[in-house]
């Protein structure tokens, strides 16, 4: 699944997208990203089309977690409620982020607002200090915008187009 077109969404949505495509344009070894809301749903996705040309480079390599942004979402998802849970238990107040390495790359979680979490999947050679860096210019931007009806809003867009790509 590929981002939708900004066509027609308000211009806090459109900011996000370019906040987004920015994101992943312009950090070296990131594969993928969604920002899923607090129930689990998969509100903004790294668009494939656009970011291609800076994955030529790594065209050897796994693209994100089987290709497709709505399995990232339900990773990140996962990973969110787990370590919540755990500072829950721990008492040791709210997850800030989270970061796991494997052997073929990274995947990052943080904490936007209201429950909602971004997701970055990197390659194995992406510099996590620079992607944790790049990650949290996204949240300190799209944090206060991210408003419910701004959820709302990207959640009818990601249907809309996922909607008319099945046709």
């Amino acid at each position: 699944m590929t981002a939708p077109s900004t066509f027609g969404l308000s211009s806090e949505a459109r900011n996000l997208h370019w906040l987004l495509t920015n994101l992943v344009e312009e950090v070296p070894g990131i594969q993928s990203v969604a920002v899923v809301s607090s129930d689990g749903l998969l509100l903004l996705s790294s668009d494939q089309a656009r970011n291609d040309a800076a994955r030529e480079a790594r065209s050897d390599r796994p693209t994100g977690p089987r290709g497709s942004s709505a399995d990232l979402a339900t990773v990140v998802s996962g990973i969110g409620s787990l370590t919540i849970g755990a500072a829950k238990l721990m008492q040791f107040g709210a997850v800030k982020h989270t970061m796991v390495a494997m052997d073929e790359g990274s995947l990052f979680v943080m904490s936007i607002s209201d429950g909602s979490l971004l997701g970055v999947h990197g390659s194995a050679d992406c510099d996590m200090s620079v992607v944790a860096y790049h990650m949290a210019l996204f949240v300190g931007r799209a944090g206060h915008v991210l408003t419910p009806e701004l959820r709302s809003e990207l959640r009818k867009s990601l249907e809309a187009a996922s909607a008319g790509s099945t046709r």
